[in-house]
């Protein structure tokens, strides 16, 4: 897909999209939660369709009502128990979510039985080391390739007094987090260390606050204490309402600081989302800017360049380069080693990409510098198959002197499907082929 973005102006009011975040976080809740769950505006990007087909795979049903997704689950099943009668040998495939192969793993690993976590794209290169060094310490065979996928794992995972590394992710300990909730029947400790991305793991404990799950004692992000619980077979049904996506609304947001008087309803001002720091750049840019309790309005302004650290939130580091080249002067960017392992190497990508665009991005050691406000020409650029480098580009390309043309367009399907219709709809004048 070829998707082509002329110079525009925005104006209107859109709904954010689904938090993948909070949806795959609810898919794992939904799986280990015994009855029935009745999910609210659920995520229809690639990644929630992901997650949705590994809870089916690992013994949930499914049926869409009215908008509704309806789970009932009697937990991560066997072969015994298993719907479909099935489940040893079993290939669960994550897609190309990073999230949904940290988080799964250990939940697929309550199971006795042997069970293959595998994905695509640029899933296959992410190192999956983590796993090899923690789930031997909590009773789980495993073997990987050469700490890369596919996995094979065989349980059940005993919870365990363990420390962990959380340096590279903090997706690896809501895995954990998840797994540990179902199973701890005794007082039990998750020491981390160096945990990067906090305030999405404040989201994980609030999605267990929600599905009634055994929450732990979260003593300052460096040990997670799991006090005695009676695990119980049969629960109450949950309702749980999807949010508003912070990752994707930051697009929209940046779109509007540089390109039109907007209006961005359906976001959680009071969310643990990480990415809604968004709002901190977009204050610091000086752009026009009123968060009010169910709608964010945002408009152009005389941009100005800012200081961000992006170490707890790195998705935002597109639509902030977006954001920054319009904004007179250097702005600052904190947190560059975050980006080596997402779905392209971010940092080099947006120098790269961005670059063809005219936007001087220097890497340094930690920090992101883009020499902004000098304008920016039209391009033909390229997704390198990254969702967040696609809508950067687009975004970018609202108020470029020329159209912006972006290969392999369709990356966006892996968070956000309908970017470019939303963009539309606020006026853009995209054209998707």
């Amino acid at each position: 897909m070829i998707a082509t973005i002329q110079p525009s102006i925005l104006t209107g009011a859109i709904t954010a999209p689904a938090s993948k975040s909070s949806m795959q976080r609810a898919c794992a809740a939904a799986l280990l939660h015994i009855g029935q769950t009745i999910i609210q505006n659920p995520g229809t990007s690639n990644d929630d369709q992901a997650a949705i087909k590994m809870i089916q795979d690992l013994g949930a049903t499914i049926e869409f009502i009215n908008e509704t997704m309806v789970v009932n689950s009697k937990g991560v099943a066997s072969s015994s128990t298993h719907p479909l009668g099935r489940l040893g040998g079993a290939v669960v495939n994550c897609g190309e979510s990073g999230l949904g192969i940290r988080m799964f793993t250990p939940v697929a690993a309550l199971s006795s039985e042997s069970i293959t976590i595998n994905g695509k794209g640029s899933l296959l290169t992410r190192p999956m080391d983590f796993f090899d060094e923690v789930l031997p310490q909590v009773g789980v065979k495993i073997t990987s390739k050469n700490g890369k996928l596919p996995l094979q794992i065989q349980g059940p995972l005993q919870p365990q007094n363990i420390t962990v590394d959380g340096s590279l992710s903090s997706q690896f300990l809501t895995g954990l987090l998840f797994a540990y909730a179902a199973s701890a029947t005794e007082e039990t400790t998750i020491t981390v260390t160096d945990l990067k991305s906090k305030p999405y793991i404040d989201l994980t404990l609030k999605v267990m606050e929600a599905f009634k799950m055994n929450v732990p004692e979260n003593k300052n992000y460096e040990e997670f204490v799991f006090h005695k619980s009676q695990i119980t077979n049969h629960k109450s049904q949950i309702d749980y309402t999807v949010e508003g996506d912070w990752s994707g609304a930051a697009f929209l947001l940046v779109a509007g600081a540089i390109s039109g008087e907007i209006t961005v309803k359906g976001l959680d001002v009071f969310s643990t989302q990480a990415d809604k720091k968004i709002l901190e750049a977009l204050q610091d840019s000086g752009c026009r800017l009123s968060i009010q309790d169910k709608q964010i309005e945002v408009g152009p302004a005389a941009l100005k360049a800012f200081h961000f650290n992006a170490t707890d939130c790195p998705d935002l580091f597109p639509p902030l380069v977006a954001l920054a080249a319009y904004c007179e002067g250097k702005t600052v960017i904190e947190g560059v080693s975050r980006l080596a392992h997402k779905e392209s190497d971010r940092g080099i990508t947006l120098q790269d990409e961005f670059g063809k665009m005219g936007l001087e991005i220097i890497l340094q050691d930690d920090l992101m510098i883009i020499n902004g406000g000098k304008g920016l020409k039209g391009a033909h650029v390229h997704s390198r198959h990254d969702h967040r480098i696609a809508m950067a580009c687009a975004t970018a390309g609202l108020r470029t002197t020329g159209e912006v043309i972006v290969d392999e367009a369709e990356a966006i399907n892996k968070s956000y499907p309908d970017f470019y219709k939303h963009l539309e709809k606020l006026g853009a004048k995209v054209l998707v082929s």
